[in-house]
């Protein structure tokens, strides 16, 4: 048996201080920024989620139409994918928590480890004074388990000895508690990775559906005809928007360089290969011919990031048939550059964008020709072959 030279009192203090020291080792501040992060994130997306929702009723109420049917199932697209950015982000969030949870039974556990032999000290000096009459169990026991298990005994060491062993209890009741919301939380993860995992697959029969439709747009020579028509009504539209954009002004930085002085030096907005080149084209087998009022960049692999090619202000971030998701940048001087069939907007009508700056995700809306870019360069309204302006690679 061995001696102790402190009386239980003060082990009991000693213990309720070194208790007390590992229970304040969370981080509430980081845990506050950490949630804050995540509501950010969360609100960003309800919004786009709530934008899409209105556009895809409006869209819906329009007289059917290739295009319009294109739009739905690009709108019903875009929707089904932030709803799974926002299970992504849910399940994001949970496994922090679940991490937050793990270390905080590793601190108790830890906290429970480094007291064990000043509890057992302190128990040896009570049996000196013949107070205690499960001593034998307890010097014995070596797990938590083992001591969880006789929570009764240590309860009635707690009410007729001292603090310690209250102390103790407190921790291992503070250790069950932390072990169920683990196993909680671990069920909610469950839950929502199956959540996501439909998501997904609701995303896919989506994408299917656009592919399909595009495949017969470009086999069914009416279907084609049709939708040459409807996009001719579109470019018609887009041409009414430039003339509406081009009324509106803004002051120009001090420092500003003119896109013009840029011309055949412009950075390209998309790492990739041109797929529709700028001028007319005419259908391989339909004989169709059409005027191409820019170009089309099939993406490299593993390149996603649409860039602003010059210094401009953001004036158009819309929907916009015929050319899905469309972003027009004023660079002053009435010049402007256009970037449709976006997946994503990374910045909003007023922003002010530098050359190089992302501005977009690339992806596959409003396009006959699957996931590209659709780029344009124009002075007022009249469109500009944009490999004059873009450096040679």
């Amino acid at each position: 048996m061995r001696s102790v030279r402190s009386s239980p009192p003060a082990l009991a203090a000693t213990l309720l201080l070194l208790f007390s020291a590992v229970f304040s080792q969370t981080n509430p501040a980081s845990k506050s920024q950490s949630v804050s992060d995540f509501e950010q994130r969360l609100n960003r997306i309800n919004g786009q989620i709530k934008d899409l929702k209105a556009r895809l009723e409006a869209e819906t109420r329009k007289e059917s139409s290739v295009l319009s049917s294109l739009a739905r199932i690009n709108l019903n697209k875009s929707l089904v994918e932030r709803e799974l950015a926002a299970q992504n982000v849910e399940l994001e969030r949970g496994r922090a928590d679940l991490a937050a949870i793990q270390a905080r039974i590793r601190v108790i556990r830890a906290g429970i480890d480094r007291e064990r032999e000043s509890i057992e000290k302190t128990l040896v000096t009570l049996y000196k004074f013949g107070r205690l009459d499960f001593f034998q169990f307890l010097i014995q026991a070596r797990d938590i388990e083992t001591y969880a298990s006789e929570s009764k005994h240590l309860a009635f060491l707690a009410r007729s000895q001292d603090e310690v062993v209250a102390g103790f209890l407190a921790s291992l009741d503070e250790l069950r508690s932390a072990e169920t919301s683990l196993e909680s939380k671990q069920r909610d993860l469950a839950e929502m990775a199956r959540a996501a995992k439909l998501k997904k697959q609701e995303l896919e029969t989506e994408a299917r559906k656009n592919i399909t439709l595009v495949r017969e747009i470009r086999k069914n020579r009416e279907t084609f005809r049709q939708t040459l028509a409807e996009l001719s009504e579109s470019a018609e539209e887009l041409q009414k928007l430039m003339t509406k954009i081009i009324t509106q002004e803004w002051v120009l930085p001090a420092a500003f360089v003119p896109l013009y002085e840029r011309k055949g030096k412009l950075p390209w907005p998309l790492e990739g290969r041109v797929i529709t080149a700028f001028g007319f084209e005419k259908h391989p087998d339909f004989k169709t011919v059409v005027m191409n009022k820019g170009v089309e960049i099939s993406p490299a692999k593993d390149k996603s990031l649409i860039l602003s090619v010059h210094t401009g202000k953001i004036v158009y971030a819309d929907y916009f048939q015929g050319y899905g998701n469309l972003l027009i940048v004023d660079h002053g001087m009435t010049y402007y550059t256009l970037y449709g069939h976006c997946s994503e907007f990374l910045a909003a009508v007023g922003d002010m964008v530098r050359t190089g700056q992302p501005v977009a995700m690339v992806g596959d809306t409003g396009s006959l020709k699957g996931e590209c870019l659709y780029f344009e360069i124009r002075y007022k309204t009249k469109a500009l072959d944009p490999l004059q302006w873009l450096n040679r690679r």
